[in-house]
């Protein structure tokens, strides 16, 4: 994006872009830059079937024209209610840019092949360890976390032959909502919202 600044001097360079994903990989390529620490870490919020909310941190590990994507255990806690309630909101904070972007949308689950391929590219102990982790659930003992480990590294001896779990896959968000925000100074800040409306998107600049 070409820089822009309006009569105040406040870079607007985004605020003209059609299309957020633009928008959102500009940002991500300038998060990668400056933050100390997993720049694709963001807040994912779900709710279950009672309406109970429930947000974490988890990174996104894919993104393209048809969304966000995480991947995770099936029988987790957050796959759980992404079952009952398919909707979910993400929150990317970038504190060195003191910028955020809050994306909200559906859920559908990944397919197969595009899981596969996502879970043959992680570490041997990533792929074990989504094995042996009974995520969410409780534990007696780390040592009972180790052995489980110890014991699939032995199922799975060849690091080039770990079979991805069936109950581990990904999620993608399909979003409804876009909004970017930037800081400025006395709390003066811009946001810009992208909706869709049938297959385009609507931008809307809102008051801070």
């Amino acid at each position: 994006m070409n820089q822009k600044t309006n009569k105040l001097g406040l870079d607007i360079s985004f605020m003209d872009e059609q299309d957020p994903y633009v928008v959102f990989r500009a940002w991500m390529e300038e998060a990668k830059q400056s933050e100390p620490n997993d720049p694709n870490a963001l807040a994912l919020a779900t709710a279950d079937s009672s309406g109970q909310p429930d947000v974490r941190m988890v990174l996104l590990k894919g993104l393209s024209d048809k969304g966000f994507v995480i991947y995770t255990n099936l029988e987790s806690k957050k796959s759980r209610d992404l079952i009952a309630n398919p909707k979910a909101s993400m929150c990317f904070h970038w504190k060195s840019l003191l910028r955020q972007v809050r994306i909200s949308g559906t859920i559908s689950q990944v397919s197969d092949q595009e899981a596969d391929a996502y879970y043959q590219s992680r570490p041997y102990m990533s792929r074990i360890g989504a094995w042996a982790s009974i995520q969410s659930t409780p534990m007696n003992a780390r040592d009972d976390f180790e052995t489980r480990i110890e014991q699939f590294k032995q199922t799975y001896p060849d690091e080039n032959k770990v079979p991805r779990p069936p109950f581990w896959s990904g999620w993608l968000l399909t979003p409804s909502s876009i909004e970017f925000w930037k800081d400025v100074s006395n709390r003066l800040h811009q946001r810009l919202r992208y909706k869709k409306k049938n297959q385009n998107w609507e931008r809307e600049i809102l008051y801070p």
